[in-house]
């Protein structure tokens, strides 16, 4: 059962992140707002206690990332090392890849991207070609990735490949903790119009080494852990979004209370006035569908939490894209102007709609498996 109406726990926990936005602000210095966040448990709020985290689940984690996107500073990596990695560890890791990895997740101090897209396979993670064999008793994995986020200052990534199951000669995804500095791991930053804190990345691995503890989980387990970590992943691109969008509106909001050009202020004209209602209207059904997605996920309901995180992604993306474009064009100029920071906006909430999947592929995927359309491919 979904509850509509936030607990008092998640109100405070959403004021608390949002008085630490507030002093971060827009022109945040990244690294101090990670440290921050990381001392004051915000970070591993979805990691088990045992391991320094919080207790909470994606639904806690998802809650802080929105309300520093709401102030202006989202951080990117909040995506991928506490919500995929995080998670995918907790599930599946050993107790020695918890111990050496959660704990530092939590607290900030250890970081860890995520490289599952690769040049060739898109949107379709079938199509990984990325192949790890047995060694002896290590792992020789060769392949390359792109559009990797913040490999330059994690200590690892987690690395999606796959392996050949010995019964029918198929390939199946596994995932491998592969260390920022091992040998044959290669990194190429790729030069990308769109300006963040975090980087991008194209990886090669030339057959790089590593030893059997590298792999995550069970190498029979396939989809269920690596799905394990891309539903966080859909449910906290949903809550980038949302903060992104309601960053915007608020900014747009104020400009229209104060702008006065015909002796009222330009919000009460409902050609203005209107736009940025539904755009809170958009926002708010957004983060329904989100806190929807957290709780199933949390509660184990994994094939539940794939659909509600796809829609939930979809439609945050969407009421993202929209009231970034309202609140651009409420400023007027002044929406392209570096002192007002909304213009850089519309090409960041685009993003939602491209990663870590397109809408399209969403669209095939709610018309495929939740009303039993036929595939056209």
């Amino acid at each position: 059962m979904t509850t509509l109406i936030e607990t008092d726990e998640h109100k405070a926990l959403r004021s608390a992140v949002a008085a630490l936005g507030r002093r971060h602000g827009r022109d945040h210095d990244r690294a101090a707002l990670w440290s921050e966040a990381g001392r004051l448990g915000y970070l591993g709020v979805n990691l088990p206690e045992e391991y320094g985290g919080g207790g909470g689940g994606i639904t806690e984690l998802s809650l802080v990332l929105e309300e520093l996107g709401t102030a202006g500073c989202p951080p990117l990596m909040m995506v991928v090392s506490p919500a995929i990695c995080g998670n995918v560890i907790a599930r599946f890791g050993t107790e020695a890849q918890k111990r050496a990895w959660l704990p530092g997740l939590a607290d900030g101090t250890r970081l860890m991207a995520f490289g599952i897209t690769e040049p060739d396979a898109g949107s379709n993670s079938h199509r990984i070609t990325t192949t790890a064999r047995r060694d002896g008793g290590d792992w020789i994995l060769t392949g390359r990735k792109v559009f990797i986020s913040g490999v330059d200052i994690a200590d690892a990534t987690l690395i999606v490949g796959r392996t050949e199951d010995a019964r029918t000669g198929r390939l199946k995804p596994c995932l491998f903790i592969v260390p920022r500095d091992t040998p044959g791991f290669g990194r190429r930053r790729i030069d990308m119009e769109l300006h963040t804190a975090e980087k991008q990345f194209e990886l090669t691995l030339d057959d790089v080494r590593l030893p059997a503890d590298a792999l995550v989980g069970d190498e029979d387990a396939g989809l269920l852990q690596l799905f394990a970590g891309l539903n966080p992943e859909r449910i906290m691109t949903a809550a980038f979004a949302i903060g992104m969008g309601r960053y915007a509106l608020a900014r747009a909001v104020a400009y229209a209370r104060e702008r006065t050009v015909w002796n009222t202020p330009i919000g009460a004209h409902q050609a203005l006035a209107h736009p940025l209602a539904q755009a809170h209207i958009d926002l708010e059904l957004a983060r329904l569908m989100t806190r929807k997605a957290g709780q199933l996920y949390d509660t184990g309901d994994d094939a539940g939490a794939g659909e509600a995180a796809n829609m939930a992604k979809y439609a945050a993306a969407e009421a993202c894209v929209k009231a970034v474009d309202q609140a651009v064009h409420t400023l007027g100029g002044n929406g392209l102007t570096r002192e007002f920071g909304l213009a850089s906006l519309i090409t960041a909430a685009r993003v939602a709609r491209i990663a870590p999947v397109s809408r399209e592929m969403i669209l095939n995927y709610v018309s495929h498996q939740t009303l039993g359309l036929p595939k056209s491919y």
